[in-house]
């Protein structure tokens, strides 16, 4: 029998691997080597692709039937900045005063270990998984381009018959206390990019020019003057903000020839990518029709919004955190984008983390007993989950 790590400990090794997107860092050997020992069957994935770096990602699993609980992780982790200005050596995992210090503790390291020290403890009890498994989809490439870490592991799980039946990332989820919120889908995202072309021409003699930055202001009222919606019982409303406005004009009394605007929407389900292209797109030629100017609108993006319906997966994770907490989640929707977006086109999905509080930012840290007390909820949805669901 191999004895569960402690999960603080191994969050500090993990913080201790400088797994800088997309450098691996020694993160993706460190779990091979844990859950292997424990007898996790481990696939050591690279993928690759032209303009991008090869990234190391993990798929280790035990058991063979269902039901099947797959926990996704990225151990990749941004750019710490100026080490002088953190507190502690961003990559040292020091602890000081019961708190881990170190770039990633929050997002994610600190809940890969919570999540292997809960599984490893239940799959070395008496009769652990009956007929069940657990596997482990960890990627080096979510703080990056998301080209070659979870969506191409997916791809080989589904080639490969590893496709689980429910899966949960962890993701800081939670804004104070563990057990505030279960992310139970996202909002989507889709950048537009503007471009608004006019004549240019002085100042003094505007008849002989046509300017397009009363053009572009307009077709920008046109994006941000209506609500898209109002929302629903699951998301807040959509919202679109406008990024970036630029003419690069550097002289007062010219005209200038073109201007250019970003714009970026965060939707809810009531949108889909193609749908708000559409809206967008016919809302901007409406206010700009009959004007002295011609425009150019381009999108780009790729994430969809998605709701994993209250049921037996955000019970069995409702039911954990309460029994360890106390505390009653909140069932949300809010926030950016994960790779959840990509394992709901697979199976259902929810994330619970850790505390999102000081994730990105210099002196990244969580507190220790956080990380112990999110390791105690992993373990009470496991008992919960191969009791209630059943197998596949």
């Amino acid at each position: 029998m191999v004895t569960p790590p402690d999960p603080v400990e191994l969050a500090r090794e993990l913080v201790r691997c400088a797994s800088v997107t997309p450098e691996e860092g020694g993160a993706i050997s460190l779990l091979e080597k844990v859950l292997g020992a424990a007898g996790f069957r481990c696939r050591r994935l690279r993928f690759e692709a032209p303009g991008t770096a090869a990234v190391e990602n993990l798929f280790a699993r035990i058991g063979t039937g269902g039901p099947h609980i797959c926990f996704a992780g990225h151990t990749d982790v941004v750019p710490p900045g100026d080490p002088a200005s953190w507190r502690h050596p961003p990559f040292a995992g020091v602890i000081e005063d019961g708190v881990l210090h170190g770039r990633g503790v929050a997002d994610m390291k600190g809940a890969i270990a919570a999540f292997v020290a809960a599984a490893l403890a239940r799959t070395g009890q008496q009769g652990g998984l009956g007929t069940g498994s657990i596997s482990f989809l960890i990627t080096g490439d979510e703080e990056g381009p998301a080209v070659n870490g979870t969506v191409k592991v997916l791809e080989w799980m589904a080639a490969n018959g590893q496709v689980p039946d429910h899966a949960v990332v962890g993701e800081p989820t939670n804004p104070r206390e563990i057990g505030d919120e279960i992310k139970i889908g996202r909002r989507g995202s889709v950048t537009g990019r503007l471009v608004v072309t006019g004549r240019q021409g002085h100042v003094a003699y505007p008849r002989l020019a046509a300017n397009p930055v009363p053009a572009m202001l307009a077709a920008l009222g046109a994006l941000t003057g209506t609500p898209l919606d109002a929302g629903n019982a699951h998301f807040e409303p959509s919202n679109l903000e406008v990024t970036t406005v630029d003419v690069g004009n550097a002289t007062e009394n010219v005209i200038p020839e073109r201007i250019r605007a970003t714009f970026n929407v965060r939707f809810n389900d009531l949108h889909t990518q193609a749908s708000l292209r559409v809206l967008l797109a016919e809302r901007v030629r409406r206010v700009l029709e009959g004007r002295d100017v011609s425009h150019d609108l381009t999108f780009s993006g790729s994430a969809e919004s998605f709701l994993t319906s209250p049921g037996p997966l955000v019970d069995c994770m409702a039911g954990a955190v309460e029994a360890v907490t106390g505390r009653k989640p909140r069932l949300s929707t809010a926030g950016g984008t994960s790779d959840a977006r990509f394992i709901k086109d697979y199976c259902p999905v929810i994330e619970m983390g850790l505390i999102n509080q000081t994730m990105h930012q210099v002196d990244e840290r969580m507190a220790v007993a956080r990380i112990a007390e999110l390791r105690d909820v992993y373990s009470a949805f496991l008992d919960r989950y191969f009791l209630t669901i059943p197998g596949a």
